[in-house]
């Protein structure tokens, strides 16, 4: 019996009406490539929608490929750009017969061109476009910078745009030339292109013993990448100097520089920082991608009532704000998302940093420079004359910061600041002892959020677990509460991780928690105070957490001390 065309079979289904199917045959016609995939970006099908037309229209079940582990060999029998511009990935090869997932198992001739490079009978499997292209980004990127001789014969991702320094003394141009070969700039590019791709915070190139090591810390945690030849070295370190416009022939002094470059069709901000150690000069390169910035107090994983407390506070006309925690916890982010929610053309808004992260439009940002004795300090007693009315500090590291933060509150501003401290409480006791007079600190300060940052569980792999009734009373975890393991996949890199929340605590400086800064009590008396007063800790955040499925308990009790008791 003859099947039915497919364009007859989805009239049949009532999924489209004829004059709906004639439009888009006719888009069809002018645009070619796949019908399938037309018909979702036209807004005609949903993706699920497709999918189950497909099934049932060949007589097979759809397969969910992103739990899949497919071997590097069977992922390599088609080119990367066929299985991009065709969204097909091979997911298995058993004798001579190539199993391939196919977002359009109708494309014949795509079918054929499998066929011609791989010398394979096909066997076409059904599966969501959306899985396909997440899927080819995971598997491709994977073998992307596996040997720098696949990388050389590749073609380098990116065109770098270098911020340059004016004034700076051309006399490096006869090296530059042995580093601007293309191997060693595809080489440098791909690994700068793969860590936007998986969404690295940072880039570590080292110099070990006898090979360079290259590591992405992704949701804060460290992970080897690729290891390439000691003899490269060189040329790579001196590559990434020559985009900041660093000087190439000083191996001895640490250097700083920033580069900027278009990859992934995205504008990514690069901060380097050179360090000469004892086998060779290592690179640590800070990643600031805009568009993965969640600039945003409601997508930061605050809870309600500490989001509601947080916004009413930060439209205070004057005072002092503090976001604290160690390095890498987010307070900068944090301290953006203020800016963005109470941002107004109406209000003058100038920042003092080190260095800039993040181009906030529409504010005043200024750059330190110690060398030119440009500290947070100078910067503050100029920007006074410069009628504000929000001044950000990026940190406040010392007694003249710290005084000129105060006064400045005093004066009728609102001064946001970070401050390295582990609790709340504690960066009271921490800015008293930097000379801060508790009267004056008692009469500014609005609110301190104290943060840290937790991996989320990877919502397609997550699996349930139980707890033991002992381990439940121990942590006060809700006997009800249904608890998560991490168990990996392909989607989260077989971490069993995807992204990462913040867990915090939120001191609001009501009047019982001023009177006993007036009072310079100790730093648990404030704590205690304060959880009387309702505030949610560290600890007890992250068990919120647990209890709704978003982390785990290994990784609160990572970043997090335990409480003591109230009474």
């Amino acid at each position: 019996m003859k099947r039915k065309k497919f364009t007859d079979y989805i009239v049949e289904k009532g999924l489209l009406n004829q004059e709906d199917l004639d439009k888009a045959l006719a888009a069809h016609k002018k645009k070619g490539g796949s019908l399938v995939e037309l018909l979702v970006q036209l807004g005609y099908l949903k993706e699920a929608q497709l999918v189950d037309l497909l099934s049932g229209y060949l007589s097979i079940p759809p397969v969910r490929i992103l739990n899949l582990n497919i071997p590097k060999e069977v992922i390599a029998l088609i080119p990367e750009t066929l299985a991009r511009d065709q969204k097909v990935l091979p997911i298995g090869k058993i004798g001579n017969t190539l199993t391939v997932a196919m977002g359009d198992p109708l494309n014949v001739l795509v079918i054929d061109d499998i066929k011609k490079i791989t010398k394979c009978e096909v066997n076409p499997i059904i599966s969501p476009l959306s899985e396909i292209r997440e899927a080819i980004s995971t598997y491709y990127s994977q073998v992307q910078i596996s040997s720098i001789e696949d990388i050389i014969k590749g073609e380098a991702p990116g065109d770098l745009e270098i911020i340059k320094r004016p004034g700076k003394e051309e006399s490096q141009q006869e090296f530059i030339g042995s580093i601007e070969e293309a191997p060693v700039i595809k080489f440098t590019n791909s690994l700068l292109a793969k860590a936007v791709e998986e969404g690295a915070s940072d880039v570590l190139i080292e110099p070990l013993e006898q090979i360079s090591r290259v590591r992405f810390r992704i949701d804060g945690i460290l992970r080897q990448i690729d290891n390439f030849s000691k003899k490269i070295h060189p040329y790579v370190i001196s590559r990434i100097k020559v985009m900041c416009n660093l000087n190439i022939s000083e191996h001895r002094l640490p250097q700083e520089g920033r580069f900027r470059s278009k990859m992934l069709n995205k504008n990514v901000d690069f901060r380097v920082s050179v360090l000469p150690t004892s086998v060779g000069e290592k690179v640590a390169i800070r990643v600031l991608d805009k568009t993965t910035a969640l600039l945003d107090l409601g997508r930061l994983g605050f809870e309600d009532e500490v989001l509601k407390q947080l916004k009413v506070d930060s439209l205070k006309s004057h005072g002092l704000f503090l976001v604290c925690g160690p390095t890498g916890t987010g307070k900068t982010t944090t301290l953006y998302s203020v800016i963005e929610h109470i941002y107004s053309p109406e209000k003058n808004i100038v920042t003092v940093e080190d260095p800039i992260e993040y181009q906030l439009k529409g504010i005043n940002q200024v750059s330190i420079n110690p060398a030119v004795h440009l500290t947070f300090a100078a910067c503050l007693r100029s920007i006074l004359r410069q009628d504000p009315d929000i001044i950000m500090i990026g940190e406040i590291r010392d007694a003249d910061t710290a005084d000129m933060g105060i006064k400045s509150a005093l004066t009728g501003h609102l001064v946001l600041s970070t401050l390295h401290t582990t609790t709340s409480a504690g960066s009271i006791t921490r800015l008293v002892n930097m000379g801060v007079e508790a009267f004056l600190l008692s009469s500014t300060l609005v609110g301190v959020l104290t943060q840290r940052l937790v991996r989320v569980l990877c919502p397609k792999c997550k699996e349930k677990m139980e707890l033991s009734d002992s381990l439940r009373q121990r942590y006060l975890i809700a006997k009800q509460a249904q608890l998560y393991k991490a168990k990996g996949c392909q989607h989260c890199q077989n971490t069993g991780y995807k992204g990462r929340v913040a867990v915090c605590e939120y001191l609001s400086a009501t009047l019982p928690i001023k009177n006993l800064v007036n009072s310079k009590v100790s730093e648990s008396m404030i704590k205690k105070q304060a959880r009387k007063l309702g505030m949610r800790t560290l600890r007890q955040d992250g068990i919120l957490k647990i209890e709704k499925g978003i982390t785990t308990l290994e990784e609160v009790l990572k970043v997090t001390a335990p409480d003591e008791p109230l009474t």
